[in-house]
């Protein structure tokens, strides 16, 4: 049973009189975490934030990352989010869970996909093919929380006519991650095209003068265009994670 489900069947005894306020809170506090030692595993963050923990791979030994993962589905978590998670990681927990690897964008995945849901579609875009693993990172996590994602690839500002071949499936997102190393331009011209939040995603993409990401990231965060946000540099998990809140924001506060 599910965190979730759990805590629903806790307040169904409380509204059958099975059980009272006081023994359910108690139920309720028991194990809002597991401590493995090494992490403590949140399993009332679905309870919290509509969304499960993931994992986030990078530091973490093959054997940690494999027992948190086996953690999180023995008590009931049908899917595990993986990101940044290396070769041979995915090698290791590969061999002991049914994992599904990504080896572009080091997204690991135990478990099924869900339906996809939401308001709309999440547009994935970027300005060229370097920044693919960053796109992947977004495009897949926002997948794995329920999305219906559009990937449009390599439609930087360098041939701008390939952006404005695709600019009604740009009209037609209720959110863009825009994804862009070098100087970044491409979320200023999404945002001045799309009547939806763009998040824009800054990559280490670029010369020497790009320094890594900053000349990007301060393009982006001096955007004349209105309604685009920005997350930091690489982050496309960050990007994926506010994209499924923004395309889920009337279906969680029905809740």
């Amino acid at each position: 049973m599910s965190e979730q489900a759990n805590a629903l069947h806790i307040l169904e005894q409380v509204a059958q009189g099975r059980l009272s306020a006081q023994e359910a809170l108690l139920h309720l506090k028991l194990s809002p975490f597991d401590d493995l030692g090494f992490a403590k595993v949140d399993h009332h963050r679905s309870l919290r934030q509509g969304t499960s923990e993931v994992i986030y791979g990078a530091g973490k030994t093959p054997e940690q990352i494999a027992a948190i993962a086996e953690n999180m589905l023995s008590r009931g978590q049908e899917a595990v989010l993986i990101t940044r998670m290396r070769p041979e990681a995915a090698a290791y927990v590969g061999a002991r869970l049914d994992l599904h690897y990504d080896a572009a964008s080091h997204i690991g995945r135990i478990g099924p996909l869900p339906e996809p849901g939401g308001i709309g579609t999440v547009v994935v875009l970027t300005a060229g093919t370097s920044d693919l693993p960053v796109a992947e990172e977004a495009a897949q996590t926002a997948e794995f929380l329920g999305n219906r994602v559009e990937r449009l690839y390599d439609v930087g500002v360098a041939g701008i006519h390939r952006l404005l071949a695709h600019t009604e499936t740009i009209m037609r997102a209720t959110v863009i991650i825009a994804i862009a190393g070098m100087e970044g331009a491409i979320a200023s011209v999404v945002g001045g095209l799309a009547d939806c939040p763009v998040i824009a995603v800054p990559t280490s993409v670029g010369y020497g003068a790009s320094f890594g990401g900053l000349a990007a990231l301060l393009s982006m965060l001096n955007s004349c265009a209105s309604g685009v946000s920005v997350v930091n540099i690489d982050n496309g998990f960050g990007a994926g994670y506010l994209a499924n809140m923004i395309n889920h924001v009337g279906e969680v506060r029905s809740q």
